[in-house]
Formats: C-alpha cells, structure tokens, sequence
C-alpha cells in the first residue's frame, strides 16, 4: 500500500496541477497521510528549477495549515477521529508511549525535529500538540521555522546543484538531518539531566 501510495504521490509532479496537489499533500501529511510532501516537491523543483522557491514557500505555507488541523483533532477531536487515524497507521502505541512522558518543552523540540527530520513523524507530533494543549501561536512559530527550513533548504540545493544532489537528497539527507535531529534531542536530554 505503501509503496503504491508512494508511486501516485511522484505521479502527479508532471501534471499541470502539480502545485496544487503539492499544497495538497503538504497539508494532510501534517495530520493524516503517510507519504512526505518531499516526494512530490524534489521532482517538480528539478523539473523548474526557477520555481523551487516558490514550490517551497507552497509547502511550508501548505504544511503549517495542515498542522494546525493536526493540532485542532488533538484538541478537539483525540477519542473521534485522531485515535482511529493513529490506530489505521499503527501508531497509536508509539503515541501513547510518547503522551505518557513529554514535556510542554520536550514538545516544541519534537516539533523541530519531525518538521526538519520527520523523527518522529510530523503527524504525531502536531496532534500531540492539540492534545497536551501547546499553545497555538507558539506552535504555529516552531512549524513555520522547521518546515520552512527543511523545505527552503532542499530548495536551495537543488537551484545550486541541480539534479546531481537528488540521489544525495532522496537516499542520504535523511539519514543526515535524522542525526542532527537525534543530536539535538541528546543534548537538550543531557542539559535537562545535568542542569537539576
């Protein structure tokens, strides 16, 4: 199912209307969908180049919005609709595990890391967001800077080096920002244990 989702998310890069599923998909992957908006936006930005700015400023915009709805089933909809949406994807478990210890703080940590790195996947976080009751203005800040940065990035590398970095992008980045992301948490864990 994975990998046919997968197929019909990169499909839809030649189509005319490409930006708008672009936008389309950038919004449900911050609540619903399993597919990285990455997918979509990597090809229509090698294929017009001169647009992968605009493509970016598409999706973070995109994202950001669909955080929000994220945000608002965690905080008003968990029982109804968010729980079974977990549950579908076999995330609930991790969820709950993940409910049970964070933080306010440790909160708008994970908003970074899943908005630059997807760890964890940025569904969780934005409806763990709703649901621990994060303030809104405050999150809407952390998804506007770290999908901002992950998408204005690939963007910049892509104009600077064109299709030779998609290779590095698809198989490597990931792997690259997961670390830096596992850092970062590291650090603030090794911060909060020293510092009390």
């Amino acid at each position: 199912m994975l990998r046919r989702l997968y197929d019909w998310t990169m499909s839809l890069a030649s189509k005319k209307s490409a930006e708008v599923w672009l936008a389309v998909i950038a919004f449900v992957e911050s609540s619903v969908f399993l597919v990285p908006a990455d997918v979509l936006f990597l090809p229509m930005a090698l294929a017009k180049p001169e647009r992968s700015y605009r493509y970016a400023i598409v999706a973070t915009v995109a994202s950001v919005l669909g955080g929000i709805a994220g945000w608002a089933l965690g905080y008003f909809a968990y029982e109804t609709v968010a729980r079974p949406v977990l549950e579908f994807y076999g995330k609930l478990d991790q969820f709950e595990q993940m409910k049970s210890y964070v933080t306010y703080e440790t909160i708008l940590l994970l908003l970074v890391t899943s908005g630059l790195a997807h760890l964890p996947p940025i569904k969780i976080v934005t409806i763990l967001s709703g649901v621990i009751h994060v303030s809104l203005p405050l999150f809407i800040v952390s998804a506007i800077i770290a999908r901002g940065a992950r998408f204005l990035f690939l963007a910049w590398l892509l104009r600077r080096y064109g299709e030779p970095i998609r290779y590095f992008i698809e198989k490597r980045l990931g792997q690259i920002v997961g670390i830096g992301a596992a850092i970062v948490i590291v650090l603030y864990i090794a911060y909060r244990y020293f510092a009390h």
